[in-house]
């Protein structure tokens, strides 16, 4: 099965109100990002693409939930977003039994997502990098320090360290 056929199929898996919710999010999503990427990842989540995560969508026992990966860098100018806002990466929109989907509101967060993602990909949302915290240029891979990996820049594996090669050498003699 492909991942929108596995997304009707658990939209599906819920009769109740939970299914309606998860398919009007669905079409509002399709309708605002019409080349969104639909995509089944984690075992059972709803997840749609665009140059990156945009979100995900669970359904749970009492509610309906809505997470933006990089929410906490979204502009939320309609007070959409109503958990998860403590951290400094995701956010989510909770729906509860009787609450309406904000469709103008989401497809702002969806617009802006997409621009978070487009925008990340040429590095202009990039935080500087140690490497360019000085200049305010990120670093390039090649002023970028070689990360301790135990080999040399050739590819080469460097010696074992001293106590290795020591606790090496004592279990030979047993």
């Amino acid at each position: 099965m492909n991942p929108s056929e596995l997304i009707d199929k658990e939209i599906a898996a819920h009769p109740d109100w939970r299914g309606q919710t998860m398919a009007e999010i669905r079409r509002i999503i399709r309708e605002t990002v019409p080349d969104v990427t639909e995509e089944w990842k984690w075992m059972g989540t709803p997840t749609w693409s665009h140059n990156g995560i945009l979100c995900i969508c669970n359904a749970f026992k009492d509610m309906v939930k809505v997470t933006f990966i990089n929410g906490a860098k979204l502009e939320d100018v309609d007070g959409v977003f109503n958990a998860e806002l403590g951290g400094n990466k995701w956010r989510a929109i909770k729906i509860f039994q009787g609450d309406k989907v904000n469709a103008s509101g989401l497809k702002k967060l969806l617009l802006a997502a997409v621009a978070f993602n487009a925008a990340k990909g040429t590095g202009k949302a990039r935080p500087a990098t140690a490497g360019g915290a000085r200049t305010g240029k990120t670093a390039t891979a090649k002023e970028r320090p070689a990360k301790a990996t135990g080999k040399t820049t050739t590819g080469a594996r460097t010696a074992p360290k001293a106590k290795r090669a020591a606790t090496r050498g004592a279990r030979s003699k047993r």
